[in-house]
């Protein structure tokens, strides 16, 4: 599903931190509707773990892409990492909250993170991802990627890896890849389990 020679032909920025972006990653634009539809229904905010939601076949095919052999070398080889035996978790985000996009960094519990954005269409000047040149600027970025379908961005977390996005509230789907330090896994996945299921009792 997913173009491997677009992703490894990816240019990466180093200026500030390590990332590349590309603006379409899939082979057939033809699967844009399908994986439109079979993505999860999440109505709420927060980050949910695959295991916690449902969706159609195209989803599973495009997380098997992600999380398989071909991307981790191309991940490998393009951030000079080392991600063998390194766990990789899948997470979906279906719903943004006027409070969401706020700058951060990527916990150090990560090694790289992939956002692949799912939205068939993204016409909103709020709730495009910026990478940013500083921790307290939402102005001063280096590239700002847009939330539609098959855009993707990928970076290097580090100690200065910041991005953020102008508060949108409403419906905004993407995956988000992580390739973990080992250690960290139990970690992530008690902290995304209780996520889901407290966002599930409210």
């Amino acid at each position: 599903m997913l173009n491997f020679e677009l992703i490894k032909k990816a240019e990466i920025n180093s200026e500030f931190y390590p990332f590349f972006t590309i603006q379409d990653v899939f082979l057939n634009k033809e699967d844009h509707k399908k994986i439109a539809t079979d993505f999860p229904n999440i109505n709420k905010g927060g980050s949910f773990p695959s295991e916690a939601v449902s969706y159609g076949e195209s989803i599973q095919a495009l997380i098997n892409c992600l999380e398989g052999d071909q991307m981790r070398t191309i991940l490998e080889n393009k951030f000079q990492v080392d991600l063998k035996d390194k766990p990789v978790v899948s997470t979906f985000r279906g719903y943004s909250r006027i409070k969401d996009g706020k700058i951060h960094s990527d916990s150090k519990t990560k090694i790289i993170t992939v956002l692949l954005y799912l939205n068939e269409k993204w016409d909103k000047s709020s709730g495009l991802l910026r990478m940013l040149k500083e921790k307290d600027n939402i102005d001063n970025y280096i590239t700002e990627i847009p939330a539609s379908m098959g855009s993707m961005v990928a970076f290097k977390v580090t100690n200065n890896c910041w991005h953020g996005f102008i508060p949108f509230e409403g419906k905004r789907c993407s995956i988000q890849l992580n390739y973990l330090y080992r250690e960290a896994l139990s970690q992530h996945k008690i902290r995304h389990k209780l996520s889901s299921f407290f966002k599930k009792l409210s």
